[in-house]
């Protein structure tokens, strides 16, 4: 055994296993079974051209030495990004426990009720300090949360202010940098006219549906927005605010002068800056918008026995069922990171949390009385934590890097300094001497804080928050500790069983790809620093973009979509920029299959296109005469096709080269959703498809750890043609000679996590993605005989061969009464997370076992269904009192002194053997979702529901 592979570590079928599995599913070798199931026409030819790879160890020993090529300043750039301190025992109990970072959303909410008790915390800890009545859980980014923000008031502005013909935007001046560009991004496909000014002098026409503000201003400069909000509710225009959540401890919350949306990030609460993400950003407004919100929301709703129980409140509001009629394509949160901002707000409570915000307040009034004393003239009259100096920015510059500290510079003479909560009196004083050589001054030591403040009494906060009894509790690393482990332990992760889920590919998620992601040369990077300052992460994400290109068979790649749905949308805006430089700006019809993901409709629609559904056949594939036909009939304004590929059914369309082709006669593109990437990688791509360009979600093909909802990655890949157009960055310069504005508001997304995809094909190398592809197939199939006989699968491949996934049909049991989602509540008690239920076909289930998981394991599973469908076959329509219209059946339920079911505990708890030595308990009964929908709650208990 050759212990340095790590091929070996992550593959799960053993050598000794293929036999036994390849007899199962009738072929002679793993060969023969790749050669029966993917068409020969698209196989690549050669292996793919990436270096050899490394051992873990090896790998290792690489990304430290990459590390140290960054260089970690003390940085005071801010604008929306601040160095946080993560407390250790959130980093060791939540960040570095798989635990946490591998569980899925949280659809299966029996088995989720942990992590929806954290989430429900955070919308608490949102609501709170923005004076909101309702926030998500969460969004990606502060600016991606900006655009959603109008998206939002664009949607409601005809059904509450009569305003369908209005398309004004207003944008204050003040808005960061990255947040414009991507408003700009966001606007042009909704044709809203982006109005950029200064929101003292803004006049309040009828012309505008909305505007947007920074609190405090991008200069620090802390404003007043009271007056400006009642102006514009008397010209009916709604009004949105980004505001830091950190600042809100000290100011007003927007929500108490009105305003209509609250929208940041919450990086600043215990998450690594991370050279710009994955950060958990927050999105708050009325009640009122609730069915326009994007994004998740957790809500309070009952169980069977009507206990309290959590869930995904609101569901139908997702894309996924709205498709080109959603407002917003979101599909990834920022689970883990909302969890971890959440869980620093419990540690800290209240009173943690003042004292941190006054101390960081202190600090800056410190700073500014000290370099007064040295002649210098500060501009902001009001401030919490930024201020603008005047002063020669080059002398600055020069002497503040010479010194490891970075400033941010608006100006020739200005220097803007934001400081944070790790910033100590010895920094304090860096940059007091910093600034007294350039002005050849004394330096006057600073021993102590000044106690001040420049706010005035009409900005200052005068209203309490967190009062929750958790936000009160948990202050001891003691008691932290044992309350993460008591969340932890009611959610089913993948460090239990296998999660089996199609379309989603929860594969192990490494321990070496995850440890580097600790490292504080990786984790305290700013996304602005200069780039001879980040030399470590441009050597890696350069890397990583040529291995994506290699793999994808493209010739250029944008890491700057921070999820699978916004590179849906980046991929989209792409091909819109390419037509309109040719000019073929009519070109907006977009054609995409029946069985495609709900984020595909919901995308094309954001990018400004129209909707052409184009028909399956009774095998489950692309109707191609239809195709063709739409295709000819919209010729002269054919944007592009989106099509999956394996299909969502689970099958490689051997027409796929004919669909196209029949797209590019007609002038479109083709955009490949990646989202099954994980069944070419090595054996086929997009380029060899004929696609154009295509998202990968990095979170699945490429190991990156789902964290209960995100974080995720969507990447796209291009041809030549498209290169030019990436995305790019108004602070940073990235994407291509011709970059369409920004698709997230760091310019490299979500840098940290790539550091995982970056490992995962650095470890497994050219060999190991094959084997991995393989694998994948094999497991898949391997399933698929096991149930034979059992459940039907629904579509196969031309040979009666799955992809990497598969369909099984759940619908005959309604002859005895049984629904697909019984059989899912079932398998709780199996031990067992539900693979995708009733997508993309009502009544099914859609199972993709992963190549990381053994033979045994996928055993286990099929032991389960199979077992499960003995009970199905024993179950009557006329019986409601049977094991799985029960299930799941929790402790409470088999160790209370009364048991009237007519079955035993054994069979309900234990039904087969292996469980008895691994059992993973349900905490709560089935949950009632209707019930959870008619009366929405989706913060914690008030403190008075917590008293005698």
């Amino acid at each position: 055994m050759n212990t340095k592979s790590f091929a070996l570590r992550h593959i799960g079928p053993r050598e000794s296993d293929l036999k036994d599995m390849l007899d199962k599913v009738g072929a002679s070798s793993l060969d023969e079974l790749i050669y029966e199931t993917i068409p020969d026409g698209i196989r690549l030819k050669s292996e793919l051209d990436l270096d050899v790879a490394m051992s873990e160890s090896e790998y290792l020993h690489h990304i430290t030495n990459l590390a140290a090529k960054n260089k970690v300043f003390s940085t005071y750039i801010g604008l929306g990004y601040h160095q946080s301190i993560t407390p250790a025992v959130i980093q060791r109990n939540v960040l570095e426990n798989p635990g946490w970072y591998t569980a899925y959303t949280p659809y299966q909410a029996e088995i989720a009720q942990g992590r929806l008790e954290a989430l429900l915390n955070f919308q608490t800890m949102v609501t709170d300090l923005t004076g909101m009545e309702l926030a998500n859980a969460s969004l990606l980014d502060e600016s991606t949360a900006a655009a959603e923000a109008m998206g939002l008031l664009f949607a409601v502005r005809e059904r509450e202010q009569k305003k369908n013909n209005v398309s004004k935007f207003f944008v204050s001046e003040e808005v960061l940098p990255q947040t414009i560009s991507l408003l700009k991004t966001r606007a042009i496909p909704l044709d809203i006219e982006l109005v950029i000014g200064n929101h003292e002098e803004f006049n309040f026409s009828k012309d505008f549906f909305g505007a947007l503000l920074q609190y405090p201003g991008k200069s620090g400069q802390v404003y007043d927005y009271a007056g400006f909000v009642e102006q514009a509710k008397s010209a009916d225009i709604k009004v949105a605010v980004a505001a830091d959540i950190l600042s809100l401890v000290n100011l007003r919350a927007p929500g108490e002068f009105g305003v209509d949306v609250v929208v940041g990030t919450t990086q600043r609460f215990g998450i690594p800056l991370g050279y710009g993400g994955p950060h958990a950003a927050y999105f708050a407004t009325k009640e009122a918008y609730k069915r326009n919100i994007p994004g998740r929301i957790i809500g309070v709703t009952k169980d069977t026995d009507g206990g309290r129980a959590l869930r995904m409140a609101l569901q139908t509001r997702e894309q996924h069922i709205k498709r080109d009629k959603a407002t917003s394509n979101i599909c990834t949160a920022q689970v883990l990171l909302a969890v971890m901002a959440g869980m620093y707000a419990v540690y800290h409570g209240p009173k943690g949390l003042q004292f941190i915000a006054d101390d960081v307040s202190n600090k800056t009034a410190t700073l500014v009385d000290s370099l007064e004393k040295l002649g210098y003239y500060q501009t902001n009259s009001s401030y919490f934590d930024t201020i603008q100096v005047k002063a020669d920015a080059s002398k600055v510059k020069n002497n503040a890097e010479a010194h490891g500290v970075n400033f941010y510079y608006p100006d020739a003479e200005t220097v803007s300094i934001s400081l944070n909560e790790a910033t100590n009196l010895d920094d304090l004083n860096c940059i007091i001497r910093i600034f007294a050589e350039v002005n050849a001054k004394d330096v006057v030591k600073v021993e102590a804080l000044l106690d001040n403040t420049s706010l005035s009494n009409t900005v200052k906060r005068d209203t309490p928050f967190l009062e929750n009894d958790v936000f009160n509790s948990y202050h001891s690393e003691t008691e932290l500790m044992r309350y993460i482990k008591k969340l932890e332990r009611k959610d089913l992760s993948l460090n239990h069983s296998m999660i089996a889920l199609g379309s989603c590919t929860m594969k192990l998620n490494a321990a070496a790809e995850m440890l580097p992601l600790s490292y504080p040369q990786w984790g305290n990077i700013h996304p602005f620093v200069p780039i001879n300052q980040a030399e470590g992460y441009q050597e890696v994400l350069k890397k990583l973009e040529d291995q994506l290109t290699e793999i994808t068979g493209f010739a250029a790649t944008s890491l700057q979509p921070n999820s699978g749905a916004q590179g849906e949308f980046a991929g989209l805006m792409v091909i819109r920029a390419y037509h309109e430089s040719r000019g073929d700006s009519t070109r907006n019809i977009c054609l995409i299959p029946s069985s495609a993901h709900g984020t595909n409709p919901a995308s094309a629609v954001m990018a400004g296109m129209k909707v052409v559904v184009t028909k399956a056949n009774d095998k489950g594939n692309i109707d191609v005469e239809d195709l063709r036909e739409k295709a000819e009939k919209h010729k002269d304004n054919l944007a592009a096709l989106m099509v999956t590929y394996p299909s969502t059914h689970g099958v490689y369309e051997s027409a796929i080269k004919e669909i196209t082709s029949i797209i590019h006669n007609n002038g479109g593109q083709v955009y490949m959703d990646g989202a099954n990437m994980n069944a070419q990688v090595g054996l086929t791509s997009p380029g060899n498809i004929g696609a154009d360009v295509c998202h990968l979600n990095l979170h699945k093909t490429f190991a990156i750890p789902h964290g209960g909802g995100g974080p995720g990655v969507g990447p796209i890949c291009v041809a030549s043609q498209l290169a030019p157009f990436l995305p790019g960055n108004p602070v940073i310069k990235s994407g291509g000679e011709q970059a369409i504005t920004a698709i997230s508001a760091a310019p490299f997304g979500s840098s940290l996590a790539c550091l995982i995809s970056y490992a995962y094909i650095t470890m497994l190398g050219p060999k190991g993605l094959r084997s991995a592809t393989e694998h994948a197939i094999l497991n898949a199939n391997y399933i698929k005989q096991r149930l034979k006989g059992h459940y039907e699968t629904l579509y196969s491949g031309e040979r009666g061969r799955a992809a990497h996934e598969m369909i099984i049909d759940c619908r005959p049991f309604k002859a005895n009464g049984i629904e697909v989602v019984d059989i899912a509540k079932r398998l709780m008690d199996y031990g067992f997370h539900a693979p995708t239920v009733s997508f993309p076909v009502a009544g099914t289930m859609m199972i993709e076992p992963t190549e990381s998981e053994s033979k045994e394991e996928l055993d286990r599973f099929c032991d389960a269904m199979i077992s499960i469908k003995n009970e199905i076959d024993a179950s009557s329509k006329d019986d409601e009192q049977n094991l799985l219209k029960n299930a799941p059946h929790t402790l409470q339920m088999l160790t209370a002194d009364v048991w009237e079911m007519p079955y035993t505990r054994q069979q309900a708890a234990f039904p087969l053997e292996y469980i008895s030595d691994n059992k993973f308990w349900p905490t709560v009964r089935r949950v009632d979702d209707a019930y959870g929908d008619r009366n929405l709650i989706c913060t914690c208990e008030p403190i008075e529901s917590y008293m005698e």
